[in-house]
């Protein structure tokens, strides 16, 4: 198939839509659905980077895309059980394809509602299983078993967008894309990211574990394909709080290390504890949840609103101890898709765990970045590389 057609683009006043190759055939097949203008952004950045993920870690990776960037990002290490309870999937088989998923939905399962899907590795059963019972718009994988597939199939009332990818597929190195009328070329970003990127580690601090090379590079890898400015912070595997589309690189830092704050927080014994009715959905959990611990939980407290969510009335997070449960929160890996430009960044950072970092370089305040991860003791790489993408 060398062209599809599409219902609409962007918007459904956006017509004719289309994708097509100029030159050979479409490396996808549609194993159900029809897929959407987004739809297939979503589906090819985020096989992109679970591609590279993949290649980087030899784990199986996933990501959760929504709007052309990361919810999650992840590879398949296995859940600890506390893990397994914020995702929602103690109940569930888990193999290394599905633990991925689980960790790229679970990492801000807000985001990830009505998610694209990418898997790097063949969709089995038990990772069918699992996006069954979810909030989806649609998958892409190299291929699927064929009872994963029936799953699939059956989900939103039989139009559920699947899609097969060529594993092989390599695109030209050379790509362009019209705006208002105007063509723009230039060459793919076709880098390689390993760990030799982290090897100029610029603070006194000079250690680096095998641990934190990996969470670097997945954080990297994710801002590859993160709508700039952008940061990641990332820890045991798994991408735990993204700040996409930012105009300063703080606001990202901060936005991103909110949502690493309330991954953390989701683990605490007060957050575990809520008591909820059987008949509760996971997304009216996971939006429950996010204002329990967030400024208006005394709205989810009130009388007359506790009593739709749990069975028993949910003593109050206080900020006190948030702070202190925070605190516990250590190890964490940070990338940036370009340099810190002040050490504001580092200091929100710290707030959130962030012990190992790596950014390109480059400011005229590196030194005031750097004194700043010294007087923390975090060590950071400068990468020397940018990762904007748009």
């Amino acid at each position: 198939m060398k062209e599809m057609q599409l219902k609409y683009g962007c918007n459904p006043n956006q017509k004719p839509s289309r994708v097509f190759m100029k030159e050979g055939e479409l490396p996808i097949e549609v194993l159900n659905g029809k897929p959407g203008y987004i739809n297939l952004l979503d589906a090819f950045n985020g096989w992109q980077l679970v591609k590279e993920l993949k290649q980087a870690t030899c784990l199986p990776a996933a990501t959760s895309f929504k709007h052309v960037s990361p919810a999650g990002a992840a590879v398949g290490l296995p859940l600890s059980e506390t893990l397994k309870k914020i995702y929602w999937v103690d109940d569930l088989e888990l193999s290394p394809m599905a633990n991925a998923y689980a960790r790229a939905r679970g990492a801000d399962r807000m985001s990830s509602y009505g998610d694209f899907i990418a898997l790097s590795d063949t969709c089995d059963i038990p990772t069918a299983k699992m996006i069954a019972r979810e909030v989806s718009d649609g998958v892409i994988a190299p291929d699927y078993e064929p009872e994963a597939l029936e799953i699939l199939k059956s989900k939103r009332k039989g139009t559920y967008n699947v899609i097969k990818i060529d594993r092989d597929y390599k695109p030209a190195p050379i790509e362009t894309k019209d705006v208002f009328g105007i063509t723009f070329e230039q060459g793919r970003n076709e880098l390689d990211i390993n760990e030799d990127l982290l090897s100029n580690i610029v603070t006194d601090n000079k250690e680096m574990t095998a641990d934190a090379k990996r969470d670097l590079m997945i954080a990297l890898i994710t801002l590859k394909y993160t709508q700039s400015n952008s940061v990641c912070y990332a820890k045991d595997g798994q991408a735990i709080g993204i700040g996409a589309g930012q105009q300063s690189r703080i606001h990202c830092t901060r936005l991103a290390g909110n949502k690493a704050d309330i991954w953390w927080l989701r683990q605490s014994p007060k957050v575990l504890g809520l008591k909820f009715k059987d008949d509760i959905r996971r997304a009216d959990r996971d939006n429950s949840i996010d204002v329990y611990i967030s400024d208006e939980y005394e709205d989810v407290l009130a009388d007359g609103v506790w009593q739709t969510i749990f069975t028993e009335k949910p003593e109050p997070f206080t900020k006190a101890e948030q702070k202190e449960w925070l605190s516990q929160n250590k190890d964490v890996a940070l990338g940036s898709d370009a340099f810190f430009p002040f050490g504001d960044n580092i200091e929100r950072a710290k707030k959130s765990g962030v012990k190992y970092i790596a950014q390109p370089g480059g400011s005229i305040r590196d030194d005031n970045v750097i004194e700043t991860c010294n007087k923390y003791g975090m060590s950071m790489a400068f990468t020397g590389i940018r990762l904007f993408h748009h």
